[in-house]
């Protein structure tokens, strides 16, 4: 019996963005400042996903000018516009759609203020990286230079926005609704080693394709599939978060088992950009949906390894072996066998030093 076994297991899954069955908000203010700068007020919460690069750029991006130029303020609820909690993968939907909206009222009111100073149409400005030109013309000039000359003419160009998805709860009846705005789906791919004497499992890579929307920031995607992808793992293979009658009563992080970089594959980031028809940004959300295919993955690649449905996670090495010896016949006999041939070797070694 061969002792290392590969395979290789596939999932796929749909995810909804923003809180279900709800009407989902967030609001913002923005300004464009002296010196042709920007700021963004509303309630976001930064916890690492990188949410606050991703609004400097929405905001830059719609402003006309550079993401370093652009000061995401206060997010003290007392002092800012609602956008509720940091979950359910809706802060780039939400909170980045709000924000976009506020910039582009607040340029809007430096190009109406602009237009008229140079006697164009409005529609014909256009701004990028800090400047500000009409088409067609030799009209241009810097966006320092255009704020001045807005609030000269005793206009501040300021904005404010909120956005709204909309969902709705399932008919009790046919179960028919629309619990989410907008939807993400993904499909994985993982190739694993399964050691059949010690029934250990190393995953040498995983592929993730995700439909993210728009990419506002790739590289940001990328990790956070990357995230998603070690947390999967973990699940699948390390933590095993045990309750009783709904307490838990894993003793602690000190044997709680969590992957480390020794133990995280190749991972493959591809993002499909399918445009959300139903907001400013086209973009959607990567979050949480980057986790949900990788533990069935891997627990499908197991099984294409060694032919046996391991049902319970995680599946550790013990679970494993457990299940081989009662699912194969004469994998007892085979078991013990490699223990005598294991101890063979040992003593072996021992002889030889």
């Amino acid at each position: 019996m061969t002792r290392m076994k590969r395979g290789r297991g596939m999932a796929a899954s749909w995810y909804g963005i923003a809180r279900t069955a709800t009407i989902d908000r967030a609001g913002a203010w923005a300004e464009l400042d002296d010196g042709g700068t920007g700021k963004v007020v509303t309630g976001v919460t930064e916890i690492g996903e990188g949410i606050l690069t991703v609004l400097a750029q929405v905001a830059a991006d719609e402003m006309g000018i550079k993401p370093q130029d652009v000061t995401i303020g206060d997010n003290d609820t007392a002092r800012s516009p609602e956008a509720a909690h940091a979950g359910a993968t809706r802060q780039t939907y939400m909170i980045g759609n709000s924000v976009a909206l506020a910039s582009r009222e607040a340029r809007n009111v430096l190009f109406e203020q602009i237009a008229d100073h140079w006697e164009v149409a409005a529609e014909d400005l256009r701004a990028f990286d800090g400047e500000i030109w009409a088409v067609d013309t030799n009209l241009r000039m810097s966006m320092e230079d255009a704020v001045a000359t807005c609030k000269a003419r005793g206009v501040v160009p300021v904005g404010s926005a909120s956005f709204t998805a909309h969902g709705t709860g399932l008919d009790p009846v046919d179960g028919s609704g629309s619990p989410w705005q907008a939807y993400v789906f993904g499909t994985q791919v993982a190739e694993v080693e399964v050691d059949t004497w010690t029934g250990e499992v190393q995953v040498l890579g995983i592929w993730a394709a995700h439909d993210v929307g728009r990419a506002i920031n790739p590289r940001g995607v990328e990790g956070q599939i990357e995230g998603g992808v070690v947390q999967g793992l973990g699940q699948a293979l390390m933590e095993e978060y045990i309750t009783d009658k709904g307490h838990a009563i894993t003793h602690g992080f000190a044997k709680y088992i969590l992957p480390t970089s020794l133990d995280i594959p190749q991972i493959n980031s591809i993002i499909v950009e399918d445009p959300d028809p139903k907001s400013p940004l086209r973009a959607k959300g990567i979050g949480e949906p980057a986790l949900v295919p990788t533990a069935p993955a891997i627990m499908n690649a197991i099984y294409d390894a060694i032919g046996v449905r391991i049902k319970t996670l995680p599946a550790t090495p013990e679970k494993i072996l457990k299940t081989l010896q009662d699912h194969i016949p004469g994998r007892n006999q085979i078991a013990q066998e490699n223990r005598h041939l294991r101890a063979e070797a040992a003593r072996s070694g021992v002889m030889r030093s």
